[in-house]
């Protein structure tokens, strides 16, 4: 595949996608990155911003087998991967296989659910697979985990794990739309007379795969690798910051930095992909220290000092 190939479809997809989504350009081109990467997506915003639409337009207008899940205090562990249950006729156990079983999973309100529930993702967003009674299977490729959460409403919640949040490789927010993007919405719901959006389906979960290979082989200099680590060492060195970005955090910003350019047309890596991709990679693997964190400091302004702060490097 070419690059050019690459770009074609991509913005294919999300031009699709914005015929429902109105404004969210940015937003899109995050998702896009983060599924060339084959990385899962932690969605936190405020109730009623299209962050449950934005994950089934990509599932349509890709072509991805797309289950949603809404979790809830008495959801089980079983209930996302499935279970064996016993076959009268045969008299055998059969699996019955849940929804994680699939190309796009939502997990709607993931925060909402106990830690047992949370956990049962774990082995699935790292490993791409589930194990059931000793056995291991594979989950389909592309897998990617769609989560979203609400920032304002904690009670009856339990808030993510670090282990678990570090496995996102991006954490994005949608935002509201401006005036005009909200009458612009208004008009075309108007005109379709009812509450679902259908999406043309303009790629494959193959083609996706084949973009995903292409993405890895993307060429990254030794001046870029030098420049993604010492953002991530700056961070755990940063006075505010408790814990900083692991290595896993560094795999993050080398790979969205390549899908990003992937995403512009280009087979190389600039350091403004880095800077460009660092806040929505980084932010959510920091934890401020106490005095940082009762004073209202964001995660997302300590990474972007530490891009101030870090040289740029001279690509040649």
């Amino acid at each position: 595949m070419r690059t050019e190939e690459l770009q074609a479809t991509c913005r294919a997809v999300m031009d699709e996608v914005s015929k429902a989504i109105v404004g969210k350009r940015e937003v899109l081109e995050r998702v896009m990155m983060a599924i060339l990467c084959n990385g899962h997506v932690l969605f936190e915003d405020y109730p009623g911003l299209a962050k449950t639409l934005t994950a089934n337009c990509f599932a349509q207008a890709t072509g991805c087998a797309f289950k949603r899940v809404q979790f809830t205090p008495d959801l089980l562990p079983a209930d996302i991967t499935g279970t064996y249950i016993l076959d009268r006729q045969s008299g055998a156990f059969k699996l019955r296989q849940g929804p994680v079983f699939a190309n796009m999973l939502l997990a709607d309100e993931i925060n909402r659910a106990p830690p047992k529930t949370q956990s049962a993702l774990l082995e699935a967003m790292q490993e791409r697979q589930v194990t059931l009674e000793g056995e291991t299977m594979r989950l389909p490729r592309p897998f990617i985990v769609l989560a979203t959460q609400n920032p304002i409403e904690y009670e009856g919640t339990y808030p993510l794990p670090e282990a678990q949040i570090d496995r996102f490789l991006i954490r994005t927010n949608v935002g509201y739309p401006s005036r005009e993007e909200e009458q612009e919405i208004l008009r075309r719901r108007r005109e379709r007379g009812r509450e679902e959006v259908t999406m043309s389906k303009v790629c494959s979960p193959e083609r996706i795969v084949e973009m995903q290979e292409h993405v890895e082989r993307m060429h990254v200099q030794d001046v870029i690798e030098d420049y993604i680590v010492r953002i991530i060492s700056a961070t755990r060195e940063h006075s505010q910051v408790e814990v900083g970005a692991s290595p896993r955090g560094s795999l993050a910003l080398m790979r969205l930095s390549s899908a990003r350019a992937a995403l512009l047309g280009r087979d190389f890596v600039l350091p403004d992909d880095v800077k460009e991709v660092a806040v929505p990679a980084l932010a959510h693997r920091l934890i401020l220290a106490a005095d940082p964190w009762i004073r209202g400091v964001k995660p997302q302004s300590v990474v972007e000092s530490v891009l101030k702060d870090v040289a740029v490097p001279k690509v040649v």
